[in-house]
C-alpha cells in the first residue's frame, strides 16, 4: 500500500516566498534575498532580452543589470554567464516567466563571476553525454553567487555509467535555493561543493530533491560536501530546510566529508541511506527529520571523526540495523589514510527522540569492515528519548572506550536488547502521545519533562527529547516553501504511526 500520495505540480504565479528561518543559538539571522521579483513578468524596463546563448555571450554586463531569457524551448544551449555585480546590485539571468524557459537536449550552464543570480530556469529530459560538463557549473571564480527557483528533472544520458552532476559548486560564498531535482539515474552525486584548503561556505537550502532510484555502486549522493582530501579544511557550509524524497541513490543520501558544517532543519522521507559524517570534524547535526515509515534501508545518522555535535533530532520508523541504524557510531581504522575511517573521539549526541525504531543506537557499528578495529572514544550520549516496538536501544558491537552516558529515556525494547542497558540509560515509559502529522510527543505526566540532565551550550532544554515542532518544523513537514514557488508541493508527506 503506498505510504504517500504523489506530490501535486501546479503552475502558480512567478514569485518569491522566502520564510524567515527562525534564528538558533548558531544559525545567525537569515540573509535576505538579493533579488526579489513578485510579478508574473519582472518589471524590466531596461533588460537585455536574449533568446540564444550567443547573445549572451555577446553581452558585456555591469553590476545592476538584468538579462531576460525569452520563454520557449532552448536547445543544446550552452550558457555562459559572466560577470562582476554587487551585492546592492547583483548582474541578474532571468526566465522570462519562471518554468517557461525550457532547456533540453545539451543544455548547461556556467555561473563565472560575482554577486550573479540564475532565477526561474527549467532543465528537462537532457542528456550532456561524455561532454564533461555539469548541467549547473559554479566556476572557481564564483563568488556570492546564487541558482534559485530552478528545476532540473530527468536530465540523464542513457548510459547510466556516465559520470556528470546535476550542480557542481566551485568558488565560495555560492547559494543554491528553492530549487526542485528529480530523477537522476547515472553516475555522480547530484550536487557535489567541491573542497579547497579554505572555508567555501556555500549554502544550500529550500530546496526539494526529489526521488533518485539506487545507482548500485558508489557515487549516488543526493549532496556530497568536499572530498577526503580537504577533511581537515572547515568548509563552513549550512544545509539546512530541504527535503529529501525517496533519495536512495546510495548509502550515503548527504555525505559530509569536510569540517566544521552546519546540516539542520532537513526532512530525510522514506530515503534509503544515510546522513553519513564521513569524513571531516566538528560539524553540527540538528533539527532534522528523518521519517522512515519501515521503509527497508531508510537509515538516519551515520557518525565518524571527531567532536560532533548531534542533537535534537526526530527519527521515526527507522527499521534498519547496524551501521543504518537511527544512530550509528562506527568503529574506525588504525592510523586511517584521508579516504578511510577515523576513530570516533569526544561526539556528543544529545536531546535526540527516536520512536518506533528498530535500533537506536550501535556503538562500535561495522567492526571489522574496511579494517575497522579502533572503537569510539570519550563521546557522551545524553537526554535522548526512545520508545520502540520490540526493538534495541542501544547495541554494541564494539565495546566503547571512556563513554558517559546521563539523562536517557528508553522504553519498548524487546528480546533483541541482550545487553543490560547502562547508567544513564533509564528503562521509563515516556508516555508518548501521537500529535501533529502523526509524530509524537510526550503526553502530560511524562518522565521526559524536567528530566534534562546536566549542561550544554549547544542545546539548552528542560525535557529529555528532541524539541517539539515549532512553526519552522512544521512548514518543513508540510512542503512550505521548499522548492521553487511554482511548484505547490503543499502537505503531501504521509507519516504512518
Amino acid at each position: 500500500m503506498k505510504t504517500k500520495q504523489n506530490l501535486g505540480i501546479l503552475l502558480l504565479a512567478f514569485g518569491f516566498l522566502f520564510a524567515a528561518c527562525k534564528k538558533t543559538a548558531s544559525s545567525g539571522e537569515e540573509p535576505k534575498p538579493i533579488v526579489s521579483p513578485t510579478t508574473v513578468k519582472p518589471v524590466c524596463q531596461s533588460c537585455k532580452i536574449i533568446s540564444s546563448a550567443a547573445e549572451l555571450t555577446a553581452l558585456t554586463l555591469k553590476a545592476g543589470d538584468t538579462v531576460m531569457m525569452k520563454s520557449g524551448d532552448w536547445n543544446s544551449q550552452r550558457l555562459i554567464f559572466k560577470g562582476t555585480g554587487t551585492a546592492q546590485q547583483p548582474i541578474v539571468l532571468i526566465a522570462e516567466k519562471a518554468g517557461d524557459v525550457k532547456l533540453k537536449g545539451a543544455s548547461s550552464i556556467a555561473i563565472d563571476g560575482q554577486w550573479l543570480v540564475v532565477d526561474g530556469l527549467s532543465f528537462s529530459n537532457g542528456d550532456l553525454g561524455v561532454s564533461k560538463l555539469n548541467v549547473v557549473d559554479f566556476t572557481s571564480a564564483s563568488r556570492n553567487c546564487r541558482l534559485t527557483n530552478t528545476t532540473i528533472i530527468d536530465y540523464s544520458p542513457s548510459d547510466p555509467t556516465i559520470d556528470y552532476r546535476w550542480v557542481s559548486m566551485n568558488g565560495k560564498n555560492n547559494r543554491m535555493d528553492h530549487c526542485y531535482l528529480k530523477g537522476k539515474a547515472h553516475q555522480g552525486p547530484t550536487v557535489v561543493l567541491w573542497g579547497s584548503t579554505t572555508a567555501i561556505s556555500h549554502r544550500i537550502d529550500h530546496n526539494y530533491f526529489g526521488p533518485r532510484a539506487d545507482l548500485g555502486n558508489n557515487g549516488g549522493e543526493t549532496i556530497r560536501v568536499g572530498t577526503s582530501d580537504y577533511y581537515l579544511s572547515e568548509a563552513l557550509v549550512v544545509v539546512e530546510q530541504n527535503i529529501f524524497e525517496h533519495c536512495s541513490g546510495e548509502t550515503e543520501i548527504v555525505s559530509n566529508k569536510m569540517s566544521k558544517n552546519t546540516i539542520r532543519n532537513n526532512l530525510f522521507f522514506e530515503s534509503r541511506g544515510t546522513l553519513s559524517l564521513r569524513h571531516g570534524n566538528g560539524s553540527e547535526i540538528y533539527g532534522n527529520y528523518f521519517i522512515g515509515n519501515d521503509m527497508k534501508d531508510a537509515g538516519g545518522i551515520r557518525i565518524i571523526g571527531e567532536s560532533h555535535l548531534v542533537y535534537n533530532n526526530y527519527l521515526q520508523g527507522v527499521a534498519t540495523t547496524g551501521q543504518t541504524c537511527a544512530i550509528s557510531v562506527l568503529d574506525g581504522v588504525p592510523n586511517s589514510e584521508p579516504s578511510g575511517y577515523f576513530q570516533v573521539k569526544n561526539a556528543k549526541i544529545v536531546g535526540n527522540t527516536m520512536v518506533n525504531c528498530a535500533q537506536a543506537f550501535d556503538i562500535g557499528a561495522g567492526k571489522g569492515g574496511n579494517g575497522r578495529t579502533v572503537p569510539p572514544a570519550d563521546c557522551t550520549i545524553a537526554n535522548n528519548l526512545i520508545q520502540s516496538k520490540g526493538g534495541i536501544a542501544i547495541a554494541y558491537t564494539d565495546p566503547p572506550q571512556n563513554f558517559f552516558y546521563e539523562g536517557n529515556l528508553a522504553f519498548g525494547m524487546g528480546s533483541g536488547q541482550t545487553l543490560a542497558l547502562p547508567i544513564g540509560i533509564t528503562l521509563n515509559d515516556p508516555k508518548l502521545s501521537l500529535g501533529e502529522l502523526n509524530t509524537y510527543f510526550p503526553a502530560t505526566g511524562s518522565p521526559a519533562f524536567g528530566g534534562f540532565k546536566g549542561t550544554y551550550s549547544f542545546f539548552q532544554s528542560n525535557n529529555v527529547g528532541a524539541n517539539a515542532l515549532d512553526e519552522l518544523h512544521r512548514s518543513l513537514l508540510k512542503a512550505v516553501d521548499i522548492g521553487p514557488s511554482r511548484m505547490a508541493l503543499g502537505a503531501a508527506l504521509i507519516i504512518k504511526n
